[in-house]
């Protein structure tokens, strides 16, 4: 059998904290999905939808923000790209959808 190891008590509180964190993460990402789901109605095709223009826009946007907060911008952008093309994917099932 293998030995089980009590979690430190500071990597605990770290582990408390982000979980904390990735409760408001995901508040924001419920916010930020009910406006995705809006402007997919208000876009009139699936060029709309994919606006690689935009994404662009956002990715620069969100990189200078991640900078600014000291955050890795690389980690910002990778994370951004995987949430942009999962509304992309949401924006076009509901577009065709509806």
């Amino acid at each position: 059998m293998s030995e089980t190891r009590a979690v430190d008590p500071d990597l605990q509180q770290v582990r408390v904290e982000i979980d904390s964190l990735d409760r408001q993460i995901i508040q924001l990402i419920a916010q930020r999905q009910k406006w995705v789901v809006r402007a997919s109605s208000l876009k009139k095709d699936e060029s709309a939808v994919r606006a690689p223009d935009r994404v662009e826009q956002v990715i620069t946007k969100a990189r200078t923000l991640a900078s600014d907060a000291q955050a890795s911008p690389d980690v910002v952008e990778a994370t951004y790209r995987a949430m942009i093309d999962a509304f992309i994917s949401l924006e076009l099932d509901h577009h065709r959808n509806h």
